[in-house]
């Protein structure tokens, strides 16, 4: 099979189009993403109408090169649109959740293209595109081959990025049951936050983690230890729950308190900030394990390219001995790739489908019926 996938949930714009002959080794045969983040710098995180505005732009830039590198050449209009069909047997489209504006546009082209091509299309969810990414791995290093993992069931994932903290409950493939979500921000928005506040450039989480590495390189002149101590949200709840607000507002008073930081203040509260969130992660996380008897922890989302928090999940599933999913670092971001992978996975439940038929859920959540 031959499968183009869609993703336009945020501000990457992706296409990947892959093959499969047996459902589980998948060949890439092109993958193509433009980020967004640089225009979006200015106003401290994701602007939707600019988002939406490079979406509609970018996508049939994307396409005809995407179609001449996976061997799919053929005929391009000015719009970028094939005039003839090309090889394939479905398009997978990222209808939520997510911000809707930009759902719309991936989901047009995917109407667009199935219209004129006709092909069916998958409407696939962007979290379900997570933990597939969390589940594919290389069958060498710098090849184009990838193989889906099999999972000893049952399984729990854990979503984290900018977007979305979650704990999954996955009895069996393709059955998920949301245990634990986030009350108010979700932890990457809270990384985004509390950047903001020491004032760092976006997006944040990336530049927290730097500045806790350099803290743990040197214990003895950046150690957060003791100095400005963070809570840990619902960490003894007796619920999978998160909330990430409180944790963000602590920031907020002690930077009041202490008035301007300067660079070796910042690097003491980027670790104790880190090192709170992690906890928090860990804590619900084993307890979820432990209490669902999981064989399998699957981590997806930007959050997990942190490099604290991964190290503390490798030491977690080895003192648990569990089987640890983690993405490859170019699969955290938001992908193409994922929801083609989804795609292949569900493609009996590709369908023929009018446009306009298709609707965006920004809200759209696990286990829910698309």
């Amino acid at each position: 099979m031959k499968i183009l996938g869609i993703e336009t949930s945020c501000d990457e714009t992706a296409l990947s189009l892959i093959k499969s002959e047996n459902g589980t080794d998948i060949t890439v045969l092109a993958d193509k993403t433009l980020s967004q983040i640089a225009l979006h710098q200015p106003y401290g995180g994701v602007f939707p109408n600019l988002a939406k505005r490079e979406h509609i732009k970018n996508l049939p830039l994307l396409l005809a090169p995407l179609l001449e590198e996976a061997g799919l050449a053929c005929r391009a209009t000015p719009e970028g649109l094939a005039a003839e069909k090309p090889t394939l047997d479905a398009i997978a489209v990222t209808v939520g959740p997510g911000l809707e504006p930009c759902l719309w546009t991936g989901i047009t082209f995917a109407e667009t293209l199935a219209e004129k091509w006709g092909v069916p299309i998958i409407p696939v969810n962007h979290m379900e595109g997570h933990i597939m990414s969390a589940l594919l791995t290389k069958i060498k290093d710098k090849s184009a081959k990838h193989k889906i993992k099999e999972t000893r069931f049952p399984a729990l994932a854990l979503l984290i990025s900018g977007g979305h903290t979650e704990l999954v409950l996955i009895r069996k493939e393709g059955e998920y049951e949301i245990i634990g979500e986030t009350r108010d921000d979700a932890v990457g928005e809270a990384f985004d936050k509390v950047a903001r506040l020491l004032g760092l450039p976006y997006p944040g989480g990336p530049e927290i983690s730097r500045l806790a590495e350099s803290a743990r390189m040197n214990m003895s002149a950046s150690s957060a230890d003791g100095l400005h101590p963070l809570p840990r949200p619902m960490l003894h709840s007796p619920d999978y729950d998160f909330s990430f607000s409180g944790l963000k507002t602590a920031v907020l008073y002690l930077l009041k308190k202490i008035g301007e930081p300067n660079e070796e203040t910042k690097i003491q509260i980027a670790r104790e900030f880190e090192d709170a969130v992690t906890e928090v992660l860990i804590a619900k996380t084993k307890k979820a394990l432990e209490q669902y008897g999981a064989q399998t922890l699957l981590i997806g989302g930007g959050v997990i390219a942190n490099t604290n928090i991964r190290r503390a999940f490798e030491r977690l599933t080895k003192e648990l001995q569990i089987t640890l999913g983690v993405p490859e670092p170019c699969l955290t971001t938001d992908n193409a790739l994922m929801i083609a992978v989804v795609g292949l996975v569900r493609h009996q439940e590709a369908r023929r489908i009018k446009a306009g038929t298709l609707k965006a859920r920004g809200n759209l959540r696990l286990g829910e019926k698309i």
